[in-house]
């Protein structure tokens, strides 16, 4: 398995690590991050799921709260998915040498 870290919260200290990686095997986006809170899942039931989905949150999926300022890490951690499914598509593999480091 090839995951690539891409970045961790800025603000981070030692009890808190919000932290974003990819798997440049399939360009899954992983995230360590906050557990949200009653009333941020409650906020999320009430907006509801969208048109042909159970209002529910399954047992095998949560919630989760990624802080704001985390929005350029999740960017290049989505254009770096993106570049490995481009370059596994043309038959390349992961021969890019990858960059590791924070946004």
């Amino acid at each position: 398995m090839a995951i690539r870290f891409v970045g961790i919260d800025p603000e981070t200290g030692q009890g808190n690590s919000p932290t974003v990686w990819v798997d440049e095997e399939n360009g899954d986006l992983l995230v360590q991050t906050f557990v949200a809170d009653e009333a941020s899942v409650n906020g999320v039931l009430a907006a509801g799921h969208g048109p042909d989905h159970e209002n529910t949150i399954p047992a095998h999926e949560g919630v989760f709260r990624i802080p704001a300022r985390m929005v350029p890490i999740l960017r290049k951690a989505c254009d770096e998915a993106e570049r490995s499914q481009l370059l596994r598509d043309a038959g390349l593999g992961d021969q890019h040498g990858g960059s590791s480091g924070t946004a």
